[in-house]
């Protein structure tokens, strides 16, 4: 199976959940958690974390040593910089993308994403072009051309804060391609950004990781269709509110 480099972007200033990635379930930040599983993905070669240069996300640089994966600190707003530089210290020519509030990451997905990725010769492919799969468990493949055109021409806020929508919007440019699921999934949301996601998440883990540190997407689904209340606690929350906030004050960087 050919491989990609992964880059998990991190940083423990979230406005809505401060902290997020660091916090415990089970004794292990959930950063631990996202890291575990990308590396049980045989398509993925290297992973880095990248943070950014503010005294608080020292403890995410710390945590990544002593996973022993890479790390490299950025800017805070600028993620598409802070992305692009970390890719390009690293030498990574075929990029995975997953974010930081992805504790439930399937690593067959990521498998199948990055399969369908070199098979279709795309510049970019994801499983959120049109999305059929949960909230969280987010797939983006791109190539280093594809990630330092954005970062020369991408002039928005919106395109500079959340690292690839200038490649998505750009379909005459780029090929994309994307991984599309049997049955649409797209209403659920298993991400981490809110305190009631991380209630959620928090019950999934403590239910299924101490039995399978490996399990997958249709463990969750099982799981939730013995417990379907607990969809409830985060059902209300509008997906994206990040990048629509972004879209709705929108502008060119100063």
């Amino acid at each position: 199976m050919k491989k990609a480099d992964v880059i998990i972007q991190a940083r423990l200033g979230s406005t809505r959940l401060l902290g997020k990635v660091l916090l415990e379930v089970l004794g292990k930040p959930i950063l631990e958690y996202i890291v575990q599983r990308i590396k049980n993905a045989k398509s993925v070669s290297d992973i880095a974390i990248a943070t950014s240069m503010k005294g608080e996300d020292l403890r995410i640089v710390n945590l990544a040593e002593s996973l022993g994966v890479k790390v490299f600190r950025g800017s805070e707003k600028d993620v598409l910089d802070r992305f692009y530089q970390a890719a390009k210290l690293y030498k990574m020519q075929h990029i995975i993308r997953i974010c930081a509030d992805c504790p439930l990451m399937d690593p067959g997905i990521i498998n199948k994403t990055v399969s369908l990725y070199f098979e279709s010769h795309a510049d970019y492919c994801s499983n959120i072009l049109d999305r059929t799969f949960p909230d969280g468990l987010d797939v983006e493949v791109f190539t280093f051309g594809a990630l330092e055109h954005a970062w020369n021409n991408a002039d928005l806020l919106s395109e500079r804060e959340h690292v690839t929508p200038y490649i998505r919007k750009r379909g005459d440019i780029f090929k994309l391609v994307n991984l599309k699921n049997e049955i649409n999934l797209s209403s659920k949301r298993w991400t981490l950004d809110k305190s009631e996601d991380f209630e959620l998440i928090k019950s999934i883990l403590e239910s299924l990781y101490i039995k399978n540190p490996g399990f997958n997407m249709e463990d969750v689904l099982r799981f939730l269709g013995h417990n379907a209340h607990l969809e409830d606690l985060n059902r209300h929350i509008m997906q994206g509110e990040g990048y629509l906030k972004s879209l709705r004050e929108d502008k060119q960087p100063i």
